[in-house]
């Protein structure tokens, strides 16, 4: 079945974006006006974050949302066929000079990175650090994530986010396995830290587009418990199938800072990059879904 898939999934993607762009228009027109995928969601989200705006920006913003959507799926299938060269005119990094410095002192980095378009391209970034994973300094460059329930997706999923040799780490072994990476060289390591907190993770209760949001907790543990260097990528749109992730350093040792204020940094830098283009971000999910208390 997986092998099934694979094939299936890179027909499309033998494809240049060009052609694949016309496909991802029809299909933001159809998600967005026909089938409505979490339509509700998406419009209640944005009247609660943005009250001043007008039913008529809001509407423009999710139309742009849904373009954005689509581009992103269309982009994670183009991974399974796409090269070096093309990947480097399409998604731009600055400040990877942040890296090289911590990695030359032999510090380990976690990364907060959201859900802003089109997340599935940032681990191309071991194009761009002077360390790569296949060099014999035991860097280890990945992801956490949450594995999918149908394993052939999952299996999927797993081969395009490898595609740059970026490791992805389920959730529920990462702290053993950067203990591990930790003692057998360096690693630098993404968190998608943007979406509610899961059971057993109690949060840091803050403020995020103005409403009182719980924010994931998780990631600030594993920083101070290991003592990483903490960057923030901030990803911008700047045109159809062109990115840029500025890379923002936030705290080099965070166990110095008082409990929680890594976490409220770091939704500080996301609600910034969200009002300077909210499309950018991924409306659908109900991260408002269960009741936070007023601080």
């Amino acid at each position: 079945m997986n092998r099934f898939l694979r094939i299936l999934f890179t027909i499309p993607a033998l494809l240049p974006l060009c052609v694949l762009y016309p496909l991802a228009s029809a299909l933001a027109w159809l998600m967005g006006n026909v089938i409505s995928y979490r339509r509700r969601v998406v419009m209640d989200n944005l009247r609660a974050c943005f009250p001043h705006k007008s039913e008529t920006e809001l509407r423009a913003i999710a139309r742009q949302f849904y373009k954005n959507f689509a581009d992103s799926i269309i982009e994670t299938l183009k991974l399974l066929h796409i090269s070096d060269a093309e990947m480097r005119r399409r998604m731009q990094f600055d400040g990877i000079e942040i890296i090289d410095r911590l990695m030359a002192q032999q510090r380990n980095i976690v990364v907060y990175f959201a859900h802003t378009f089109n997340w599935e391209w940032a681990p191309s970034v071991t194009m761009h650090t002077r360390l790569r994973p296949d060099d014999s300094s035991n860097v280890l460059f990945g992801q956490i994530y949450r594995p999918l329930r149908n394993k052939a997706f999952d299996r999927l999923m797993l081969h395009i986010r490898g595609r740059f040799h970026s490791v992805c780490i389920d959730k529920s072994t990462a702290l053993r396995q950067l203990v591990r990476a930790s003692r057998a060289g360096l690693f630098y390591v993404g968190f998608m830290s943007d979406q509610h907190p899961g059971h057993g993770d109690p949060g840091v209760l803050t403020t995020l587009l103005g409403r009182p949001t719980l924010m994931i907790s998780g990631t600030e543990t594993l920083a101070r418990k290991l003592d990483a260097a903490v960057v923030y990528w901030d990803m911008e749109h700047i045109a159809r199938g062109r990115y840029r992730i500025t890379i923002r350093h936030i705290a080099d040792h965070p166990a110095e800072l008082p409990e929680g204020e890594l976490t409220r940094q770091y939704t500080r830098l996301l609600e910034q990059t969200i009002r300077r283009d909210p499309a950018i971000w991924l409306w659908s999910h109900n991260r408002w879904k269960h009741p936070v208390p007023q601080q």
